[in-house]
């Protein structure tokens, strides 16, 4: 699969001095799903907005689909990556949700036909079509933020990122939400999220990248989660299941599970065993 986002010695500052990206650099492939993690002040968020056009690289490349993101294409990558704020208060605005999602597709010009289905769908895959005429502010966090995940989608974007996606959600929020994003990747849009969760990152993503102090530390699948080295580098922790089996050496597994999934299957493995010695 080819490359969908490219960041190439990607450098940031802000106006109060602050260096958030230095120098960074990192790949996305298509259809992936991507967690990007990291201490705080890491770059993550910084990152993202250069991502949908947002900020603009003041050194470097950031290129989408193979077209390098500068003033004359913001616009058009707005229409290409839908971002998905930590904080649905800051996006979500209208005096209606039905009003909040249509936003993005009017100002794309569609015709009314094309806005009215394309926000009948978008609320249909969060599951919030239900609650079309309501006031924002009378919805749950968890609500709202599925409002404003419909309102990227009503764009039909190709990528859509997030900031922190489960933050302040209870359980049942994050499930639905893990609902939705597992929804989106089966329809082969690529999906990045920024979180300091290694359990959601363990569970969820294919690729996972850490970044620290403005740059990228390593790139790689999920077994990046279980180098001691690296996650003590990159003030992480380890996945619970990975910090179990850790502290089971008798085992002597490698590699280390990572999932619950793949506990269950080490567990069985160990049963079995101990079931035929008996005997």
């Amino acid at each position: 699969m080819a490359n969908i986002i490219e960041v190439e010695d990607l450098h940031f500052r802000y106006r109060d001095g602050t260096e958030a990206l230095r120098g960074l650099s990192l790949s996305i492939r298509k259809g992936s799903r991507v967690a990007i993690l990291g201490p705080n002040g890491a770059g993550k968020s910084t990152l993202l907005l250069h991502l949908n056009g947002i900020y603009l690289p003041a050194r470097g490349k950031v290129r989408i689909l193979g077209r390098e993101i500068t003033a004359k294409t913001e616009r058009w990558v707005k229409s290409k990556v839908g971002l998905v704020f930590q904080d649905p208060d800051d996006q979500v605005f209208s005096s209606s949700v039905w009003e909040d999602v249509s936003f993005g597709p009017i100002n794309m010009n569609l015709s009314a036909e094309e806005v009215r289905t394309r926000v009948e769908q978008a609320l249909r895959a969060v599951q919030m079509e239900e609650h079309k005429n309501k006031a924002p502010y009378h919805l749950s966090y968890g609500q709202k933020k599925r409002v404003a995940i419909a309102g990227v989608l009503a764009m039909e974007p190709e990528i859509i990122v997030l900031d922190e996606p489960m933050g302040y959600l209870d359980p049942r929020g994050k499930d639905n939400l893990l609902a939705i994003l597992n929804e989106l990747h089966r329809r082969e849009i690529t999906i990045v999220i920024a979180t300091h969760d290694v359990d959601l990152a363990a569970e969820w993503a294919d690729r996972v990248i850490i970044m620290k102090n403005g740059r990228t530390l390593a790139e790689g699948d999920t077994s990046l989660l279980a180098d001691e080295e690296l996650v003590r580098a990159a003030d992480l922790r380890f996945p619970v299941v990975v910090e179990i089996f850790r502290r089971l050496p008798e085992l002597n597994l490698n590699p280390l599970p990572k999932t619950i999934s793949e506990a269950v299957e080490v567990i069985r493995a160990e049963l079995k065993h101990a079931s035929w010695e008996h005997f």
